[in-house]
């Protein structure tokens, strides 16, 4: 990250839905990823109005509280709260019967447009999250790489079209920027250090746009001192854009205070450990999960989750950064991702 420059990298404006193929459905099926769920996506969106949700500072938060017909609440927050017990504690639905749903939003933006559903517990006013979206064969690609290959598990399952998902709790990068970055209590070493390790985690898998408000920080205080570790919670853009700079956070402008302590903290010797000792553990993993792992990329090896012209244009990226001609012979995303840990075990 030293003595470079931070161009703005753009997304594309709009990303397909992919479809869930067979072998993805069979696989999800063997990792009990795939069960029957009460209520599908598509059933949510017979919202019959909607009102703007803003956030504690009066900005519109981009999100809209769905409002039911009066003879379909009751089902659908039944129905939602089966589904927390589903995420929660494997579908024991009498140990959720205090909780309640107390908003069900949807989102305007964005590819996906989920649903956020809000449970609160009526005991003592403790809430949670999770999601429903469709169900993306590279967003769930991009969840199970997340499960199998980062420092924290993820939980989510697919019914057919609908994809839910845990709520990973953590601070928005971009809050963290606004609130917590410049905290003098705070170790700006630590913070650069797990910026260094994220950025190199998302291009080694071919995680796409990390921009501030796709990730968080999770703030764990230690015996000494706060630990910081960075979850990516948007998996729309695995591997699907073209552009290897788009898989590297360092070249967003929204990342750009993270850029700019790495810079001030670190010389480029830590940055390369701290890149090192990443691309060891992801390699640990990857051999600790050989079998699951094998399997899922070979699937995600013939599936289409991107253009050709994409695909064209990332290998032909990603054979020059790494002065390998292998990657030009991969036909797929997936079989880039696959070369790409492979460079890692191979070491």
């Amino acid at each position: 990250m030293h003595g470079q420059s931070l161009p703005d990298e753009k997304i594309s404006k709009k990303k397909k839905i992919y479809p869930v193929n067979e072998n993805l459905k069979l696989y999800l099926v063997n990792y009990n990823k795939a069960i029957p769920l009460p209520i599908k996506y598509v059933d949510l969106l017979n919202f019959e109005g909607a009102i703007a949700v803003y956030d504690k500072k009066g900005k519109d938060s981009l999100w809209q509280t769905a409002l039911y017909s009066p003879n379909e609440i009751q089902n659908i927050h039944t129905a939602l709260k089966e589904i927390y017990s589903i995420l929660k504690t494997g579908g024991d639905y009498n140990v959720h019967k205090h909780l309640h749903v107390e908003r069900v939003d949807y989102c305007t933006f964005g590819n996906s447009n989920p649903f956020r559903i809000k449970i609160v517990n009526d005991f003592n006013d403790n809430y949670d999250y999770f999601y429903i979206k469709q169900a993306d064969a590279s967003r769930i690609y991009g969840l199970e790489l997340e499960d199998i290959l980062s420092p924290s598990s993820v939980n989510f399952f697919v019914d057919g079209a609908t994809l839910i998902e845990e709520h990973i709790a953590g601070v928005p990068g971009d809050a963290f920027i606004d609130s917590y970055l410049h905290n003098p209590e705070f170790n700006k070493v630590r913070i650069a250090k797990e910026f260094v390790k994220f950025n190199e985690r998302c291009f080694v898998r071919l995680l796409g746009d990390m921009r501030s408000y796709n990730y968080v920080f999770d703030i764990t205080p230690d015996f000494e001192e706060v630990q910081f570790r960075i979850r990516a919670i948007d998996f729309d853009q695995q591997s699907y854009e073209g552009r290897r700079n788009i898989y590297l956070p360092q070249f967003f402008k929204e990342n750009y205070q993270f850029v700019k302590l790495v810079q001030e903290k670190l010389s480029p010797e830590s940055v390369a450990q701290y890149k090192k000792e990443e691309r060891t553990l992801i390699a640990r993993r990857s051999r600790s999960s050989h079998a699951r792992l094998h399997e899922l990329l070979d699937i995600m090896a013939i599936d289409e989750i991107s253009s050709p012209e994409k695909t064209e244009q990332l290998k032909t990226e990603l054979a020059e950064y790494y002065g390998d001609r292998t990657f030009l012979h991969c036909k797929t995303m997936g079989e880039l991702v696959r070369h790409s840990l492979e460079i890692l075990t191979a070491k």
